[in-house]
């Protein structure tokens, strides 16, 4: 079961400073006091927050150890320069940014603006987001520009914004949980990757809530369901479809609602009427009596709620799936109930503020889309630029890296990602980021894509910086310095505006501390979308952050979205018909199985900061290939075994762990590790026509004994 910090009162000694902030790690945020010895500048005590409505004092194993990274001896202490020949070398700040700025603007000069691309990231705060987005259009103005949430949350925010006109991955806060007595987690681990989440629906079941996980796995939060459907990875829209097709042959709907709140409905509706339960199994695996049951559950058991996250997100068909599902809440009547409707559970710790301020290849500050001529002037006119001066949209993360575009981007600057494990079709990815005139990386520790670069920058960790981040439910918090950083190690925000000011632009990255920048980035949000015009760091600390949008001075915040319109200039929603259609990799006699992937409670993400923390280390200290204990009857594999996993794009040979009752024909392969045991370089970069996603997560496999 996952671990949950419980939370205390404790005092510390003379000597001793109390910092309140919050996790490093997750979307949840999870508000942290550390105890910092002012002597050793250690962190020595980590408690949870009772005061932070969002965990209320909760946060699992990775908050409880994030601080041993603090002062790990890994970590990037100084600027490094590669040599010829390969030998790095430590080097000035002075020399880095120069030698940086140097080689960007030399290869735009030979190649035009597009040959340099930006690439960020979930995980870095609000204030650098903002600058990273102002940086590439500003500095560079180039249009290459995106970052590592179009792995995480481009489905569902594309599925959002045709639907409800905005993107915020809740609509209520989280802790409304516990009103719900119906709770679908469709492709959701919470137990694993978001473990409070499931301290609120534990306390909705007491209440007698139903619990419904759509997993093919069998996890932390598959145990705690009522009812656990196992589909095969890739066939979760039809489920939708057929939950909808349900709904109505049970006289589920509520026509008042779709009528007043609605566009599109009829003809969503008439598109599933051969969308039977029936139907759904013969593709999912999925029995159509369990269909039947969490549709009668949704309808009957209000207020309902489906939450969805990755496993339903990272396919070539994500974006439709997650419409799906939103419209089988928008048929029952939910969007708008607290606590009900649809939502969906972003990943990395700054998802929702990441994709806002404008590092995404579509987007400006305030979530403005770069190609509206109005979002354009607005933007141009803060920022003091001519409007024709900004670029248009830019490629995509996936397609920054693939091989037929490898002539139009030659250089590139990747800050706080590791797309050499973490991007889909690695290998190919690894082949590009060393095929570039320049790279330069900005993280904490020396990561596989470090390894590939012509420049490393230091980078500071989440408790020796002040900045902000947006939560799961679309809440800015506030993150406080409480240790001095290693070495000379910088804020990312400091190193962009450095580079800046040597490339010609200094007068437009004046910056002196990230409150600066954020005060600009808050100006610079006004009238958009995501709007950040009535927050400051005093307001943040004083409430316990607060929810976009936030317009004013006197604002409060926007806890609750929908409760009487859509963000669409009509107020409606506008629901879309969502026909099925297979993944871009079905499973045939060469590759008889489905490999998909996912987390583990103990990691994060590409795995470079959790795998050099012990305690997190030694619970999960390799990959391995999960698999049904009936197949594993099946192929004569046992426990540990080694065996040979292999796609079209290549192969690993991983122990086996058997697990009783997973969905037969899945191959599960956690993502945290790169080289030998780098699952991405096994999974496809087909990708969404809508998001640009990548299909993570199911594609054709070959499992045999090593």
């Amino acid at each position: 079961m996952p671990l949950l910090m419980q939370p205390r009162t404790q005092g510390w000694d003379e000597g001793q400073k109390k910092i309140s902030t919050h996790c490093s790690y997750c979307a949840l945020q999870c508000a942290l006091n550390l105890t910092v010895d002012l002597k050793s500048n250690k962190v020595v005590k980590v408690r949870g927050r009772r005061d932070f409505p969002t965990t209320r004092g909760l946060s699992c194993i990775k908050g409880q150890t994030a601080h041993l990274q603090l002062d790990h001896k890994d970590r990037l202490s100084d600027p490094m320069i590669r040599e010829r020949g390969g030998k790095w070398r430590k080097t000035s700040w002075e020399e880095a940014l120069t030698y940086t700025a140097q080689r960007l603007q030399e290869i735009q000069e030979r190649l035009g603006r597009d040959s340099v691309a930006m690439f960020g990231s979930g995980a870095l705060s609000n204030e650098t987001v903002y600058l990273l987005g102002k940086f590439a259009r500003v500095a560079l103005r180039t249009k290459n520009i995106d970052y590592n949430g179009r792995y995480c949350m481009s489905s569902a925010a594309a599925a959002q914004n045709l639907v409800f006109g905005m993107d915020r991955g809740m609509h209520f806060p989280l802790a409304d949980i516990v009103k719900s007595r119906c709770i679908v987690l469709a492709g959701a681990n919470v137990g694993d990757c978001l473990p409070p989440i499931l301290s609120f629906i534990r306390r909705a079941k007491k209440a007698g809530a139903r619990l419904v996980v759509l997993d093919p796995r069998i996890n932390a939060t598959g145990l705690a369901a009522d009812l656990h459907l196992k589909p095969r990875p890739g066939t979760d829209l039809a489920i939708a479809n057929a939950l909808l097709h349900e709904v109505i042959k049970q006289q589920g709907l509520d026509t008042e609602y779709l009528k007043a709140r609605c566009n599109g409905s009829a003809e969503t509706l008439d598109a599933v009427k051969d969308c039977s339960p029936e139907w759904a199994e013969a593709i999912s695996g999925v029995p159509a009596a369990d269909i039947r049951q969490t549709a009668g559950w949704l309808w009957t058991q209000k207020p309902s709620l489906i939450l969805t996250a990755r496993g339903v997100e990272q396919h070539a068909k994500g974006p439709e799936t997650v419409m799906a599902f939103i419209n089988v809440a928008l048929a029952l009547g939910q969007v708008g109930t607290p606590g009900a409707g649809f939502a969906t559970l972003t990943g990395q710790g700054n998802g929702q503020g990441g994709r806002e301020q404008g590092q995404k290849a579509d987007q400006l500050p305030g979530y403005r889309l770069i190609a509206n001529p109005a979002d354009r002037e607005a933007v141009a006119k803060a920022w003091g630029v001519r409007e024709k001066d900004l670029p248009g949209p830019g490629l995509s993360a996936q397609e920054l890296f693939q091989e037929k575009h490898r002539t139009e981007v030659r250089a590139m600057w990747i800050v706080a990602s590791n797309p050499a494990v973490s991007a889909a079709k690695a290998r190919e990815v690894r082949e590009s980021l060393k095929g570039l005139e320049f790279l330069a990386v900005s993280d904490l520790f020396f990561s596989e894509t470090c390894e590939l670069a012509d420049v490393v920058f230091p980078a500071m960790a989440y408790a020796e910086e002040d900045g902000t981040m947006t939560n799961i439910e679309g809440r800015c918090v506030l993150r406080r310095a409480a240790v001095k950083a290693p070495g000379r190690a910088k804020p990312d925000w400091w190193t962009l505006s450095q580079v800046a000011s040597r490339l010609g632009q200094g007068e437009k990255f004046k910056f002196s501390t990230a409150e600066d920048v954020f005060n600009e980035f808050a100006r610079v949000t006004s009238g958009g979308r995501a709007d950040y015009a009535g927050m400051d760091y005093r307001k943040l600390e004083r409430n316990k952050g607060l929810f976009w949008p936030c317009i004013d001075a006197a604002h409060p915040g926007t806890p609750y979205l929908y409760a009487e319109r859509f963000r669409h200039p009509d107020g409606k929603a506008r629901m879309q018909a969502t026909p099925w259609r297979a993944s871009a990799e079905e499973p045939d006699a060469q590759y008889p199985f489905r490999l998909t992937t996912g987390r583990l409670l103990e990691h994060y993400l590409s795995g470079n900061q959790t795998r050099r923390i012990p305690a997190l280390n030694d619970k999960a200290p390799a990959p391995f290939v999960q698999i049904a204990a009936s197949l594993a009857t099946q192929l004569g594999l046992k426990e540990g075994q080694p065996a040979l996993v292999k796609t079209r794009r290549g192969e690993l040979t991983l122990p086996v762990k058997i697990q009783e009752g997973q969905e037969e024909g899945t191959l599960f392969v956690p993502m945290h590790w790169g080289d030998e045991g780098c699952v991405n370089d096994l999974t496809q970069d087909a990708l969404s026509p809508i998001s640009k996603m990548p299909e993570f997560k199911n594609c054709a496999a070959l499992l045999e004994p090593r």
